[in-house]
């Protein structure tokens, strides 16, 4: 078998002028091959960035784009095509963009393998350690204390037993901070898992600090990226000071910047993203990684259904895999691209036993919103 194609899709919901939240673009790839099989991936990053590192010619022997290193490849030798992408773009990839991008790729590649050997990916992986995972839904808040109340009491009545809020105004006035997270402990109660995500907008230690005394009454089960990942000292010493978890990393990748993370800045919680971190492939040596360091792994999650199926197979395959992210974006990328999106039920997502990643695509809604 023999890869034949690599297409890069573009999606966007509102106007390229007008502003675009968490959720509301994506960038997809689908991998031919000549045997029919089709791979599904996907990347939470700059979707026409994105397309630019998967098509663009190569301008010497280690920069250029992705598409020409695996066309005519074996779509089966998954981590040497890896190995491949990374060592060839290591001018323009090795983190950021070109490791996003490797994602997606990586992640159409497994899904491709087992559609071939007729398997599930968890298979694959190792095998399936759980039917079922807990998740915590996330959530924007809403610009006042009284609706995000509101919010958060909607998600708990849906059944969920843990809850994140963050992006939004959260983190631009430390007033507004606190009687938000006030109006939500209150509303949930007192014994309800909560976590708030800061989207690094607290900046410095310093203010990152006096916000997490602030803090304390309300019991948060985790604080997450306080401040920018490059803030190693940072992130040790507020986990020293703090009764709160504190958790970061979504903005990582591979596995050389998690092991500077995982022994620097000591976190107790690292949360990759399976679309950025350089796909199911890295994530499993990440995973590896935080366990040689007694370190819990809970996935960034927030795009696609595509994300949730990837993420969904990789932690029903690790043994310490027993928590989720699930999206409450109202955005019709992640609502309605794929039709059948895994459901949440009584607080878990179930683990399908599907062939690949089982994901089926609304095309039209594909179409819709297609920038290129």
């Amino acid at each position: 078998m023999k890869i034949t194609n690599v297409e890069a899709i573009c999606l966007r919901v509102p106007p390229l002028e007008a502003s675009c939240e968490w959720g509301e673009d994506a960038f997809i790839v689908k991998v031919y091959t000549d045997e029919g099989i089709v791979g599904i991936g996907e990347s939470d990053t700059s979707p026409l960035a994105a397309k630019a590192m998967v098509e663009a010619p190569e301008s010497n022997l280690y920069c250029g784009g992705l598409k020409r290193l695996v066309v005519g490849e074996n779509p089966l030798e998954i981590q040497k095509l890896w190995d491949k992408m990374y060592w060839t773009s290591n001018y323009n990839g090795r983190r950021g963009l070109g490791i996003h991008v490797i994602s997606a790729i990586d992640i159409a590649l497994w899904d491709i393998a087992s559609q071939y050997y007729n398997v599930p990916i968890h298979i694959l992986l190792g095998g399936k350690y759980r039917d079922k995972i807990r998740a915590y839904g996330t959530f924007i808040p809403a610009d006042t204390p009284e609706e995000t109340a509101k919010i958060a009491l909607g998600l708990k009545a849906q059944g969920f037993t843990s809850l994140k809020f963050g992006g939004g105004v959260l983190g631009d006035n430390a007033e507004l901070d606190y009687e938000i997270i006030k109006a939500v402990r209150e509303a949930l109660g007192d014994d309800f898992e909560l976590q708030i995500d800061l989207a690094t907008k607290w900046r410095t230690y310093g203010h990152a600090s006096s916000m997490f005394k602030r803090l304390e009454p309300f019991r948060l089960n985790w604080i997450e990226e306080p401040v920018l990942s490059d803030d190693l000292d940072g992130y040790a010493r507020l986990g020293a000071m703090s009764s709160a978890k504190v958790a970061g990393g979504e903005s990582l990748t591979t596995r050389y910047e998690f092991k500077e993370f995982l022994t620097k800045a000591k976190v107790d919680i690292i949360q990759p993203d399976i679309t950025r971190c350089g796909g199911i492939s890295e994530m499993r040596k990440i995973y590896d990684l935080a366990a040689l360091n007694g370190t819990k792994l809970v996935p960034h999650g927030f795009s696609t259904g595509i994300l949730l199926a990837a993420t969904v197979q990789f932690l029903a395959s690790t043994e310490a895999g027993d928590l989720i992210e699930y999206s409450q974006s109202n955005s019709p990328l992640y609502r309605d691209l794929v039709k059948n999106k895994i459901p949440f039920e009584n607080g878990f997502v179930s683990v399908p036993d599907t062939v690949g990643l089982g994901v089926l695509l609304d095309e039209d809604l594909l179409d819709k919103y297609r920038m290129n």
